[in-house]
């Protein structure tokens, strides 16, 4: 398994918050798949 986390992500994507979809990368093979988390809060905005 090879997981990523939030500071990891932040290197790899250009994306930053609101836009920043991804919490958490918890398992990945490059070209292949991804499994990820993104936490959902009450008041965050729904695009």
């Amino acid at each position: 398994m090879k997981t990523l986390d939030i500071q990891k992500i932040k290197g790899l994507l250009p994306h930053r918050y609101p836009f920043l979809l991804v919490d958490k990368v918890l398992d990945h093979e490059p070209r292949e798949f991804l499994t990820a988390i993104k936490n959902v809060t009450y008041n965050e905005p729904c695009f």
